[in-house]
């Protein structure tokens, strides 16, 4: 008794391969719901979500581990690098929207994939909305990073 373990998912000259990992009820789950390919979601609430993510995870790196991670502008630094990727992502958005990319083509993991991303308003819309989450995400970023770093939340437990 043989299993089959990779089959093709319909024809397989496209390499759209069915595997126990991307073919997998959580796998299917987990991608679906990310903002990318979440059912119901326009292209700006889509580009907020993931700018806000980026936003968010670039400022620590290049705060904690950039060129002034040693001096007393490292947040201020980090805040202003992240933002600055942020524009350049926003620029090659704006640069790929102009190009008339194709639409999203389904595939096993993500068969119902959004229309709106198929054109270059749809893709211009994100791009504009990634630029905004994108620097939320960086100033929330350095709020928190400012107001645990100060000492302020150590502070409040005294007043218990």
């Amino acid at each position: 008794m043989t299993a089959e373990v990779v089959s093709s998912g319909g024809d397989p000259q496209t390499g759209n391969l069915a595997t126990p990992i991307n073919s997998s009820d959580f796998t299917k789950a987990l991608i679906n719901n990310l903002p990318a390919y979440r059912a119901g979601l326009s292209a700006q609430r889509r580009g907020l979500e993931i700018g806000m993510a980026h936003g968010y995870l670039l400022y620590g790196p290049f705060t904690l581990l950039g060129p002034y991670r040693n001096s007393s502008v490292a947040d201020m630094a980090g805040l202003i690098f992240s933002v600055g990727l942020v524009v350049i992502l926003t620029i090659c958005l704006s640069i790929y929207a102009g190009s008339k990319p194709n639409g999203p083509i389904s595939t096993l993991t993500t068969p119902k994939a959004p229309a709106e991303l198929a054109t270059p308003e749809g893709w211009n819309e994100f791009a504009s909305s990634f630029l905004v989450g994108g620097v939320g995400g960086a100033a929330v970023a350095f709020l928190l990073f400012t107001v645990i770093s100060s000492g302020l939340i150590d502070g409040l437990g005294n007043l218990v």
